[in-house]
């Protein structure tokens, strides 16, 4: 994550969430509310909704930063018009789900049930940026590790690892608890180590922990010589990442949702991972890694 962009975004942040409390509604002067989260694949999704729009002709007001509760409440309430959310968040988190299910089930799940809200999931990418845990690839104690069933087996052997994990994956549904439940492991509390998300990366390689929650497009779990540990029970739920907008506003503005069609067509778990990599990595700027994509694909 981009501290310095996101400290320049804090005061923004806060004043959008408290009127988001409030149920304040100056926000919605612009055209389009565009919102996002607060991590850079979120970052980098939110700019490049704003560019395009704005490129386009509307008036973009963008509001990124935020919880994914807060961003979603924003938006049933018609303080956001437009943000890409992941399948397996509105599955798990805002429908309560627990189902297993393919990726088409999941996206034809919370299409329907988001649809009964107000909310319209436009068209999927190709992009699945689930949750998945990492090790070290020269770690001698997980060489011979390469699934979670394995690193189970090896903490219930006495192999007493530190586990960096973001503040929400203890309290989610899809978080800690039932991770732990499915695989049959046990982290003590004084191994759960939460941090910010874009912290544990750089925590994990300077061995501060021996195990990271990271996503799976992440581009620092290449750039930092991870190992990512294969899900082989199926607990994380696909996480593709999606449009979603308000149905008024889709009936107002057809044409937005044919270009968050096309922009969504265009994106794949290299492309996210590229992109995400020239940012956390490669250390450029949400705006400008945003552009050269948009211009890259002819579309700005």
């Amino acid at each position: 994550m981009i501290r310095k962009e996101l400290i320049k975004k804090s005061f923004g942040t806060f004043a959008f969430t408290a009127a988001v409390a409030f149920g304040a509604t100056s926000v919605q002067a612009a055209d389009l509310v565009v919102g996002g989260k607060g991590y850079t694949e979120q970052l980098l999704m939110a700019s490049m909704t704003e560019q395009l729009l704005t490129g386009k002709g509307f008036d973009v007001d963008k509001r990124d930063g935020m919880g994914s509760s807060v961003l979603r409440k924003a938006q049933l309430n018609g303080q956001i018009d437009l943000y890409w959310e992941y399948t397996g968040t509105s599955l798990r988190s805002f429908n309560k789900i627990k189902d297993r299910m393919s990726a088409q089930e999941a996206y034809n799940t919370v299409r329907k049930l988001d649809g009964e809200q107000g909310l319209i999931w436009l068209n999927p990418s190709r992009a699945n940026n689930t949750y998945a845990l990492a090790v070290r690839a020269d770690d001698e104690r997980t060489r011979d590790v390469s699934t979670l069933t394995e690193l189970a087996a090896l903490i219930n052997s006495g192999t007493r690892m530190t586990f960096s994990t973001s503040i929400e994956f203890p309290v989610r549904p899809d978080g800690l608890k039932p991770f732990q439940k499915e695989y049959g492991v046990k982290f003590k509390r004084s191994e759960i180590k939460k941090m910010d998300p874009g912290l544990a990366y750089n925590a994990l390689r300077v061995k501060e922990v021996d195990i990271a929650l990271v996503f799976a497009t992440d581009g620092r779990i290449g750039a930092f010589n991870f190992k990512v540990l294969d899900d082989d029970k199926g607990f994380f739920p696909d996480y593709s990442i999606v449009p979603v907008i308000r149905k008024d506003t889709l009936e107002k503005y057809p044409q937005v949702g044919e270009l968050m069609n096309d922009l969504s067509s265009r994106l794949d778990n290299a492309t996210m991972t590229r992109l995400n990599g020239e940012v956390d990595v490669n250390k450029r700027s949400i705006e400008e890694v945003a552009a050269e994509f948009l211009k890259q694909q002819g579309m700005l």
